[in-house]
């Protein structure tokens, strides 16, 4: 199925033509399956760009440059901040990377739209675009028609600005942790019990948070996923999961994993 969505990604990027290209359709797809979806932890202020931001293949960038944009539109990601590749392209001498949407990240025919939150609360699909995930693009130029590259090799080239490190502090922690709450970071799921850190670790950072009090207790959902589709509630009272609930858009009520609770 990740082959199939990768097939259908490189078909419909712009960079797809192959022509006077040393990449093969194999490399393509092994390209774009290792770095779509990919969560990394960036190591320098990523700045929020209009514009792709360059960066040299040989690991080097402007950091001026990249500073002034930083001032005009604020950062992507600060230091330690996870972001998400959510784009790839492939073009003839250079590779682009969306991360967390892109500049806009854009607005979709459900804005105003509202499911029904893991506590009851309302929470809008789509909470406009000063809530949206800040978002950029980055450019690494190879400055020459691109040699066969695997997604580990892209990753390395990043190093100086992106912790793609299966053993960072990150992962060297949660292998510290109990063997269930592990198990549910690498399934990418939250589950009761969680901190918000651990909850980070798995999903990555919430499109949308809400806040409400019952009987003296604040709630607050986390809500991940965008309609069409699924949409996940992870609600904490204080630092800890006490709810998981999912929801398809418009399709009915999944009801939360109850597996492996605390």
């Amino acid at each position: 199925m990740r082959v199939v969505a990768a097939i259908a990604i490189l078909s419909l990027s712009p960079g797809f033509c192959p022509a006077a290209d040393k990449l093969t359709f194999q490399d393509r797809v092994e390209l774009t399956r290792g770095l779509m979806a990919e969560y990394a932890k960036a190591k320098v202020l990523v700045p929020r760009a209009r514009k792709p931001l360059e960066f040299d293949a040989k690991g080097t960038w402007d950091k001026q440059a990249w500073a002034d944009v930083a001032h005009q539109n604020g950062p992507a990601a600060r230091l330690g901040d996870m972001i998400q590749i959510t784009k790839v392209e492939i073009e003839s001498d250079r590779l682009v990377l969306q991360l967390n949407g892109g500049f806009n990240g854009g607005r979709h025919w459900y804005s105003g739209a509202q499911v029904v939150g893991a506590m009851g609360n309302t929470v809008p699909l789509d909470q406009g675009d000063s809530n949206a995930p800040a978002g950029t693009t980055i450019v690494i130029l190879f400055h020459k028609p691109l040699d066969p590259v695997k997604a580990a090799e892209v990753k390395k080239m990043l190093a100086p600005i992106l912790d793609f490190d299966p053993h960072s502090a990150t992962e060297i922690y949660a292998e510290n942790l109990p063997p269930v709450v592990r198990k549910a970071i690498k399934e990418r799921r939250a589950r009761e019990g969680m901190t918000r850190e651990q909850v980070l670790m798995a999903m990555g950072r919430p499109e949308h948070k809400s806040r409400e009090t019952k009987d003296g207790t604040e709630f607050e959902d986390w809500v991940y996923g965008t309609a069409p589709g699924k949409i996940s509630f992870v609600t904490f009272v204080g630092d800890k999961v006490v709810k998981v609930k999912e929801e398809y858009a418009g399709l009915g009520t999944v009801e939360p994993d109850r597996r492996d609770h605390f």
